[in-house]
């Protein structure tokens, strides 16, 4: 207990120091990160909570909201995500974890983010240059978790960053931390808090900010010059979750949970939903994410999974999520998972 309490003294210590070098300015930081497919949310059954997975997370799902509930895992499981974005863009996401014993639990992900290519527009030619140019994004991630007692685990990610656009990119490395304490005693009641994307930030390069100047008289001289751009920070976000069976029996359980998340780059928001289960065969899920976000978008969620064992050595699992957006696009979430 003493151990749980210092490593969550520490996660509130970065907090507050994030907090503290916001004091002061009035400015909506709203979009001044880099990187903001990061803030995706991976996994219908998380998303048909509305996001409230901090406390919860006990499955490869973890390993992008809280590294730390891996550790609940057993055997080895395989999990793919496909998401159709807003305005054409998709983001698809696999994953790999597996228990290994006296060890913890070791897993790999990663995520890439595409879109349709684009035509080139000039303001001498806003039809379009006829040439094509592309964007996108990938994160490529391990992960390690391990159950320090029966009640209190802790997890970690390492993963490299990357952006493009055209012939520029930019790159980086970042670091999730998690951890999670069960009460038992108290209906399985769960607290999880999480640390996502600290690391440093990332600044785009490449021939396109290269440009050619004349000087001198005559013909003169041709000197290439590198534009200066700006650093941008990565989307820093931090986690703190609960979640507790309300009702648990041989054949039911529900379980409700809510999050409260502070993002560096926009006003502090909560999530919060919960699961029906029955057999642990057939699950619905409801919930609401971004309360209270300032000007946010994102609202109810909706979802629904089935995890049916076709062998004994085999355990297919599907899992479906609605998301509304408000104005704009809905966004649907679809993943398959195989746990053996």
């Amino acid at each position: 207990m003493t151990l749980t309490i210092k490593i969550f003294s520490i996660l509130c210590i970065i907090l507050h120091l994030n907090s503290s070098a916001q004091i002061g300015s009035s400015l909506n930081k709203t979009g001044t990160t880099a990187a903001q497919f990061l803030k995706i949310g991976v996994g219908p059954r998380a998303i048909g909570m509305g996001g409230a997975y901090t406390a919860l997370a006990d499955d490869i799902n973890s390993m992008y909201w809280n590294p730390a509930g891996i550790s609940r895992m057993n055997g080895k499981e395989a999990y793919f995500n496909h998401v159709d974005w807003i305005l054409d863009v998709n983001l698809d996401y696999a994953g790999f974890a597996l228990d290994v014993s006296d060890l913890g639990t070791l897993g790999g992900f990663i995520s890439v983010m595409s879109m349709d290519d684009m035509p080139i527009r000039t303001l001498e030619q806003p039809e379009g240059t006829g040439e094509l140019f592309s964007s996108g994004a990938i994160v490529i991630g391990l992960s390690f978790a391990r159950n320090l007692t029966e009640e209190f685990s802790i997890g970690f990610n390492a993963k490299y960053v990357n952006e493009h656009i055209w012939n520029e990119s930019a790159r980086t490395f970042a670091i999730d931390v998690g951890t999670q304490y069960v009460i038992p005693f108290l209906n399985q009641f769960r607290l999880g808090a999480s640390i996502s994307n600290f690391g440093p930030k990332m600044k785009m390069s490449g021939r396109d900010i290269i440009q050619s100047t004349t000087v001198g008289s005559g013909e003169g001289n041709l000197i290439n010059t590198d534009l200066q751009l700006d650093e941008f920070e990565l989307p820093l976000l931090f986690r703190i979750g609960v979640a507790v069976d309300a009702i648990k029996t041989e054949n039911n359980r529900l379980t409700i949970a809510a999050d409260a998340i502070h993002p560096n780059d926009n006003s502090e928001y909560v999530n919060a939903g919960l699961e029906y289960t029955w057999n642990e065969i057939f699950f619905v899920r409801g919930g609401y994410k971004s309360l209270f976000e300032e000007e946010g978008e994102q609202g109810l969620t909706i979802g629904a999974g089935i995890n049916y064992r076709i062998l004994d050595a085999f355990k297919l699992k599907v899992d479906y999520a609605y998301q509304d957006f408000g104005r704009l696009k809905n966004v649907q979430y679809i993943s398959l998972g195989i746990k053996f």
